[in-house]
């Protein structure tokens, strides 16, 4: 029998470092760093050793499900991405920043709300869904989801500018792709219609069936959105509690009270 213990805690382990890294002066690197004013090559040092325990944790929790050989290149290739995914990072907290009237500062939303966590955690197990690492990027996010509420699989395909307000109870959805400068705020779900079957009664397995997001696209509290055929266009607005399993052309509004007849 394969033994998993410790692989929560090598997943837990680099994605802690990977917030060290990217943000020193906000997330310890681990329980027993002190807390203490970081100089600026204090700061260099912090993100070295940050650096290298993302390398050596994301190598050992991938080792768990891949040959060690397999786990040290794809350990490699999503150490060069991490500059791509800070970017993306940094864009996302822009959006939340200017998106939310309530926010002070961005040292607020890093250290204060939970969309920072679970997309942060997201954009990195999204690197490691597209290297086909199997299960890790899933723990990854469930990690974040059991810390959030907010519930994001790695598969799905989310653009920059993207915020989260307040957060709890969203889910999106494997095949779910979203454009940029999209918003959502709590408990709204990018989720599928059905499931097909095959003949023997399983579940087929690789298909599309969560919806798509165009640009620009508001998609107020507690709205479901569901099918893999269903698209919401750009610079649409989803109302609160609408449930939703058609399409919504760009630039329409579609609200409990219009939901029949949203053209």
């Amino acid at each position: 029998m394969k033994l998993f213990i410790g692989l929560e805690e090598s997943t837990q382990a680099a994605l802690t470092a990977v917030n060290a890294y990217f943000f020193p002066a906000h997330f310890k690197l681990n329980e027993e760093e002190t807390i203490d004013t970081l100089t600026e090559e204090g700061v260099e040092a912090k993100k070295r050793r940050a650096y290298e325990t993302v390398k050596q944790s994301l190598a050992k929790a991938l080792a768990y499900r891949l040959p060690s050989e397999d786990a040290q290149e794809k350990t490699q290739v999503l150490l060069s991405r991490l500059p791509m995914i800070y970017d993306a990072v940094l864009k996302d907290l822009q959006a939340a920043y200017e998106g939310d009237p309530a926010a002070q500062s961005i040292d607020e939303i890093l250290l204060g709300y939970p969309a920072y966590k679970a997309i942060t955690t997201y954009r990195i197990a999204h690197e490691l869904y597209l290297l086909k690492v199997p299960m890790i990027p899933r723990m990854m996010t469930e990690i974040a989801h059991s810390q959030t509420g907010i519930d994001i699989h790695p598969g799905a395909s989310i653009g920059p500018y993207f915020f989260i307000d307040h957060g709890t109870g969203v889910v999106i959805g494997e095949t779910t792709t979203i454009g940029h400068h999209v918003k959502l705020y709590q408990h709204v779900t990018l989720g599928a219609k059905s499931f097909e079957a095959n003949p023997d009664g399983s579940l087929v397995k690789g298909i599309k069936r969560h919806p798509d997001i165009g640009n620009h696209v508001v998609i107020y509290a507690g709205a479901t959105i569901l099918g893999g055929d269903t698209k919401v266009g750009d610079h649409a607005v989803v109302g609160g509690n609408v449930w939703l399993t058609h399409s919504l052309p760009a630039g329409e509004t579609i609200t409990i009270r219009t939901q029949e007849s949203p053209t």
